[in-house]
């Protein structure tokens, strides 16, 4: 045995040593997910976790805060956390950009901007409805950053898609404040979702975004070859016969579709797109058919612990799962940074 281990390929013992490490991944995933079902503001046992999924009782409160409440936060949770890290991981594959994210290229700002729209002049108030305008407003986004960056001979280069998606992200969020400031009702209606924020999240939600959600993750896993070629820049890409176009634009529909999807559960949820592809990548090199599984589980596992947290540092209330987020995960970024250098895109 030891003899076959040592004589195999180094490319085998690589891709076991990384199916070893999504194995313990997933572990960990399925343990911070009992946890987000256990811990709130009324703790409940894990026995009686187990006995409210698998023997629901609808006179036990305890059991219909879990189908009621937690149950759909956990799951939105779960596929939120996926899609924002695989949103982010392709971003930064099809652009080259290792500060690419929703963020970044105004995939955020434009789903926000389109539901304040909403809430303000036209009194869509309910959650089920930011869906849609959420997808309007990041796949409209998208379109402008990638028309503005595509104007001249050199094309959309990442450079240009990035300076353009930060140039919108600003006259966007600019446009939001304005409203915010004058509205008090919309400001009242969207408060909580504006930061971002898993509370309050039902079942419905959950089925509306879950067909977009899973349509933009076989998407986005099924483009990983495209952007290693795109990851070699786009003369090795075309010498290999990629298309370059087609190639960027089902990357931008895929990370359309996710960012889009996760912001109208959740609202913008700023770090987790960033910073989770740069760690999966430290950990797997620079090959995106590892990069893009790596992140789709860590990602959700940085989502729900900072949900978790949220929930227990400032009892009897809770802290917003984008804020706590953003201050784990911007000093976490900087450590990174600074350890090592950040691997090669």
């Amino acid at each position: 045995m030891t003899t076959l281990t040592a004589s195999a390929p180094p490319r085998a013992q690589k891709a076991a040593r990384l199916t070893l490490g999504l194995l313990l991944l997933a572990m960990m995933l399925a343990a911070i997910a009992a946890l987000s079902l256990a811990v709130g503001a009324r703790p409940i046992p894990l026995e009686t976790v187990w006995r409210a999924l698998t023997a629901y009782d609808a006179t036990a409160t305890e059991h219909r805060i879990i189908w009621d409440l937690r149950l759909p936060r956990t799951v939105i949770g779960l596929l939120v956390g996926a899609a924002l890290g695989l949103a982010g991981a392709v971003l930064q594959g099809a652009t080259r950009n290792p500060l690419a994210d929703p963020s970044i290229l105004g995939i955020h700002a434009g789903a926000s901007l389109a539901v304040v729209l909403g809430v303000a002049f036209f009194g869509m108030t309910q959650l089920s409805s930011y869906v849609w305008l959420a997808f309007l407003g990041a796949g409209g986004a998208m379109l402008v950053v990638y028309s503005v960056a595509s104007l001249g001979r050199e094309g959309a280069t990442p450079v240009k898609l990035a300076l353009a998606g930060a140039a919108l992200s600003a006259v966007m969020f600019s446009v939001i404040n304005g409203i915010l400031l004058t509205s008090q009702r919309t400001l009242d209606e969207i408060r909580f979702w504006q930061v971002g924020s898993l509370a309050g999240r039902s079942m419905d939600i959950l089925f509306q975004v879950t067909p977009f959600l899973i349509v933009g993750a076989v998407l986005a896993l099924a483009v990983a070859r495209l952007l290693d070629g795109l990851s070699m820049g786009d003369d090795v890409a075309r010498a290999l016969g990629q298309r370059i176009g087609i190639s960027r634009a089902l990357s931008g529909l895929a990370a359309v579709i996710l960012a889009g999807a996760s912001t109208a559960a959740a609202g913008p949820i700023a770090f987790v797109g960033l910073t989770v592809p740069h760690v999966a990548r430290s950990i797997t090199g620079p090959g995106y058919r590892w990069i893009l599984p790596y992140s789709m589980l860590l990602a959700p596992i940085l989502l729900l612990g900072a949900d978790v947290l949220g929930r227990v540092i400032s009892p009897p209330g809770e802290v917003q799962v984008g804020i706590v987020t953003a201050l784990i995960g911007a000093p976490f970024f900087i450590a990174l940074v600074r350890r090592k250098k950040l691997a090669a895109l």
